[in-house]
């Protein structure tokens, strides 16, 4: 930090309040507040989630250790089963902690207007966005890869509530399309096939780390190229 600021913590109602004493710049700054017990203990769940999920990410199901876990935040491991009386209760609940990205994403898809070539895209692009700025949404993919013979049922919900209905809604659309004459009823209005492209995308960055030989920008323009031109009916 330069010298020539010096920086107080206090217990102050003017914040960034700065003046000058004896040459020196001072910068008033409200020192945090310390939460309360009921406070501290209301946020544990979330904290034991998200320091779960960097755990399982790291090391998988069965190397992952619940001592370790309590490290991450500072607890001991009879705190965590406090919450999570098992393991196997605590992945459970962490697939269900980090699967929120895609139930907002759900939310939005049925509030998108425009006509339905224009909602598809916006689908789309919805869908890349949450890919490139969530971390945990792409790392469903590793879990439902690594630990779906072990936990089936988790797998199977998850694809029930979550992705079957982003399929359904992406194949109303193509429907819907073809219906008002936007879109050509053959082989390409399948929803699997026009979302199979995201999925590649999160696969690619869950094996590469993000580097590929492509940029993101031109992989999503190809592909909306590649849809719209194999569903749009052509103008007369």
């Amino acid at each position: 930090m330069n010298n020539d600021v010096t920086v107080l913590l206090l217990n102050d109602p003017l914040v960034n309040e700065i003046s000058t004493r004896c040459g020196r710049q001072v910068i008033l700054a409200p020192r945090k507040k310390k939460l309360t017990r009921a406070e501290q203990k209301a946020l544990r769940p979330v904290q034991i989630l998200d320091a779960a999920f960097e755990e399982f990410v790291a090391k998988g199901f069965v190397a992952t250790r619940v001592e370790d876990i309590a490290d991450r935040i500072g607890v001991t491991k009879g705190t965590i089963y406090l919450y999570f009386p098992t393991k196997e209760e605590l992945f459970s609940a962490m697939v269900a902690h980090i699967s929120t990205p895609l139930e907002e994403l759900l939310r939005e898809a049925g509030g998108l207007q425009g006509t339905c070539k224009q909602r598809l895209e916006s689908l789309l692009l919805l869908c890349y966005e949450r890919i490139s700025e969530d971390r945990r949404t792409r790392e469903l993919i590793r879990f439902a890869i690594s630990e779906g013979t072990r936990f089936p049922q988790l797998i199977k919900g998850h694809r029930s509530e979550l992705i079957h209905p982003l399929l359904r809604r992406v194949q109303e659309l193509l429907d819907e399309g073809i219906a008002a004459g936007e879109f050509r009823d053959g082989p390409a209005a399948l929803a699997r096939v026009i979302a199979a492209p995201v999925i590649a995308m999160m696969i690619e960055a869950l094996i590469f780390g993000g580097g590929s030989d492509v940029e993101p920008r031109q992989y999503i323009a190809a592909h909306l190229d590649l849809v719209m031109n194999g569903l749009v009916v052509a103008d007369s």
